[in-house]
């Protein structure tokens, strides 16, 4: 494999994975202090099964064939989940699967499987709801001619949460992944894609609502290893509340054969009060001049006054008008995700959020 400086390379061994000073550049804007449970192997991890609603699931023991942890992380999940849950997908799955891990407290980790094979067509929801130390590895192979819809919430009461997604998009193959972080004090959710055949598409769309003490941390890295692949990136996040930080890292390696490649990545943070931090850094590293396209963007504000005053202008009251900003800046991805029932859902979901936080604002006004 190609070293390239936008990853670490990636292994099975712990002792690969040194526990972290916070200057290394994989951990530079991660609170370490918060993460340090997470990073702890001779924690009491105990391996959480998750509940399959509309498929069957398997078990089965992990293996070389799952990719190697590419941080501490889920170096430690990894090592402390001896066996994978194993959801097989074939032919046209008419309802989204719904895989729901509820940590109940402790440290506890978990291993997962999606197989998605050729020519099958299915949308996967993994829930992630509960109080605890959590880390999840998920490996997506997506066969050839598929068209796999992965949505990842997190939607924590009380927990810190570090995930490692890995998807394998195979030849002619389409692979949307979906992350939405809407709760938990610190989320770390590192996001990768390769491709096993020419003619691949991914896309990576994400949104979180970050609130007064949260960290919301979403890492990417999309490997074009293949020619006449494409990839779209595009997260969004609001933030609003003191010491509300949310971290976007978007790495895109095009290798030196790849040719034909079409590329292009996006972040958008929107900052609804003082004292928020987004940090927000795309990269391209490119071995090649043989490509369609690449490229990206990353911007970072506060709300535009001119719709502001614009939608006040009509009778409507400011803060409501911040609502409707808001609803549309994030219903763009949400729109995206290609399932009603999901997507009206999160309309709720981010809804009910703006609404708690006009309550508390008002409360502490008032």
């Amino acid at each position: 494999m190609t070293k390239s400086h936008l990853r670490t390379t990636p292994s099975y061994l712990l002792a690969d994975h040194p526990m972290p000073t916070g200057r290394e550049e994989i951990w530079r804007f991660t609170p370490i202090a918060q993460i340090k449970g997470l990073l702890d192997d001779a924690a009491p991890w105990v391996p959480l099964t998750p509940v399959v609603d509309g498929w069957d699931a398997t078990r089965a023991p992990i293996g070389p064939h799952t990719p190697a942890p590419v941080d501490r992380a889920s170096a430690i999940g990894y090592n402390h989940a001896p066996e994978a849950s194993v959801l097989r997908l074939s032919g046209e799955v008419d309802q989204p699967v719904t895989v729901t891990y509820e940590a109940t407290g402790g440290s506890q980790v978990s291993q997962l499987v999606i197989q998605a094979a050729p020519l099958s067509r299915a949308v996967v929801v993994l829930r992630h709801i509960g109080v605890g130390d959590f880390i999840g590895n998920v490996a997506i192979d997506v066969g050839e001619g598929a068209d796999l819809t992965l949505v990842s919430l997190q939607e924590w009461d009380n927990a810190c949460h570090a995930g490692w997604h890995h998807g394998l998009v195979g030849r002619d193959a389409h692979y949307r992944h979906v992350a939405v972080s809407l709760g938990g004090p610190l989320v770390r959710l590192q996001s990768n894609v390769s491709y096993a055949g020419p003619g691949g598409q991914a896309e990576l769309f994400g949104l979180h609502m970050t609130d007064a003490g949260q960290h919301h941390e979403h890492r990417l890295f999309v490997d074009q290893n293949m020619p006449k692949t494409t990839s779209r990136v595009d997260y969004r996040g609001a933030l609003q509340g003191a010491g509300a930080h949310s971290v976007w890292i978007g790495d895109v390696l095009i290798r030196r054969d790849a040719y034909g490649i079409d590329s292009y990545e996006q972040n958008r943070n929107l900052l609804l009060t003082n004292g928020c931090i987004a940090d927000s850094v795309p990269n391209l590293e490119i071995e090649t001049g043989n490509i369609v396209g690449a490229g990206h963007s990353s911007a970072t504000g506060h709300f535009d006054d001119e719709q502001l005053f614009y939608l006040c202008s009509r009778g409507i009251p400011e803060a409501q008008a911040r609502r409707l900003v808001v609803q549309g800046f994030l219903g763009e991805i949400i729109r995206r995700i290609g399932v009603a029932s999901i997507e009206q859902r999160l309309i709720r979901v981010v809804d009910d959020e703006l609404e708690r936080a006009e309550m508390a604002s008002k409360e502490n006004h008032g």
